[in-house]
């Protein structure tokens, strides 16, 4: 073999040596898609497979070993539905927590029955000291409706000839008289809903304090090991 030959096969062995090293990584990096169609047939493509665009497809490297699982690709209808629940579930972790925080401040608030009861009964005086301004306020109104009486008796036999004024007074004691009563009974409707405010706080503290409260018989019970072995007979 000339020397000019034997240089040219060096380099053609040399050129295909190149593009066998380059060709490797390429090779190895490629992926096998495979799944399993709506038709219960098992497909396997170089890409993603159209036909199970609706369902999971496993990609996978050339030794066989699953790179990742690819979920079933969404339409713009079923993404708006995932959305949605989403944000749902992000309302309801963020309801709880809001919820965590407020048992947290009540209990804060009411460590025990007493303080509770304690402000039940402050909330229930306030409404009390407002009935009772209204009721003074009612007799005060009584005494000068009784005192316009007084004077409409000298027109007993014909109101209507009684002063303007006069009438005019009595219609405005009359009203104030309603109002108040009108009040006085929504003052009563307001205990009532003050009662069934911490009566719903009293239920829920219930549950609240279970948990951290121990029985004083369980507290006070002594451990087997603090018990005093028996002393021998004499």
């Amino acid at each position: 073999m000339s020397k000019s030959a034997w240089i040219m096969g060096g380099l053609v062995l040399l050129t295909l040596g190149v593009e066998l090293a380059s060709a490797q990584p390429q090779e190895a990096s490629g992926g096998i898609y495979t799944c399993v169609d709506r038709n219960g047939r098992r497909l396997t493509a170089d890409r993603p497979i159209p036909e199970c665009l609706d369902r999971e497809q496993r990609e996978l490297s050339p030794s066989g070993i699953t790179r990742r699982q690819i979920g079933p690709s969404l339409t713009e209808l079923e993404r708006a539905a995932q959305d949605a629940q989403n944000r749902k579930d992000a309302e309801e972790r963020a309801r709880i927590v809001e919820e965590r925080r407020r048992e947290r401040v009540l209990v804060a608030r009411y460590p025990d029955k007493a303080s509770h009861d304690v402000e039940r009964t402050a909330a229930i005086q306030m409404v009390d000291d407002v009935t009772a301004t209204a009721e003074k306020r009612i007799t005060e109104l009584k005494a000068e409706r009784k005192k316009l009486d007084v004077e409409m008796e000298f027109y007993k036999k014909d109101p209507n000839k009684a002063p303007m004024t006069l009438r005019r007074k009595i219609a405005e004691i009359d009203d104030s008289l309603a109002e108040q009563q009108r009040f006085i009974t929504g003052q009563d409707q307001e205990k009532r809903r003050v009662h069934q405010r911490f009566d719903v706080e009293l239920a829920q503290l219930r549950k609240l304090w279970d948990p951290q409260r121990v029985s004083p018989a369980a507290a006070a019970k002594p451990s087997a090991s603090a018990v005093p072995p028996a002393s021998g007979a004499r």
